[in-house]
């Protein structure tokens, strides 16, 4: 809490809809990848520059960006500008200790929700703010970058046209990545289920004061 503190205190005294990254300090470089598609057409590339992703805002197939990393204001700035998103989205964005939220701005939505997977390695939790602004075409998906992400079954059904998918506008990839962050609650509660069960097991086998 003490250390959450100091970063919010890194506002006080700036104006409204100014881009300070509030979360976990991060050296990694801000990885971007696009999947461009409908229902006879797809690709998917990693963004070597932030400007490769611009020409896609007027397409009419839908486009999903994903920005792994969001610490770098600059590239934040520049998706905004481009996009026309409302200053304080992007400032929320950068603050990764928000509440999960919808709110709608017209021309667009923007969803905040908490992605978390089970760590094997530590019987830890790794909680992550996954941010999505839905356009009319384009979706577009911000992740602080800590431990990958549950979305790898939902483009592996971009690439193969599995479903229904890729017959579907952007509302309906929002709504996918919705679910998969969901679906994925109950593989951590799983997880942790038998966590309990196996301590409780000892508890009654090897009791200890």
């Amino acid at each position: 809490m003490q250390k959450l503190l100091k970063k919010r205190s890194k506002k006080i005294g700036q104006p409204p809809g100014t881009l300070i990254h509030i979360g976990d300090e991060s050296v990694k470089d801000v990885k971007i990848t696009v999947i461009d598609y409908k229902d006879e057409q797809f690709q998917e590339m990693e963004a070597a520059a932030l400007d490769v992703c611009f020409p896609f805002k007027d397409t009419d197939s839908v486009t999903w960006i994903n920005v792994d990393g969001v610490h770098r204001p600059e590239i934040l700035e520049k998706l905004g500008q481009c996009y026309g998103f409302h200053p304080l989205v992007m400032e929320d964005i950068m603050a990764t200790d928000q509440r999960p939220k919808m709110e709608d701005f017209g021309d667009y939505l923007f969803i905040v929700l908490k992605m978390i997977t089970y760590n094997g390695n530590n019987g830890g939790l790794d909680i992550e703010q996954v941010s999505l602004i839905l356009g009319r075409n384009s979706v577009l998906s911000f992740q602080e970058g800590k431990a990958g992400d549950v979305f790898g079954p939902l483009r592996e059904r971009l690439r193969t046209a599995k479903g229904r998918i890729r017959k579907m506008g952007a509302d309906y990839l929002v709504y996918s990545l919705m679910d998969s962050i969901v679906d994925n609650y109950f593989v951590v509660l799983e997880n942790l289920g038998e966590e309990i069960e196996v301590i409780e097991e000892k508890l009654m086998t090897e009791p200890v004061p």
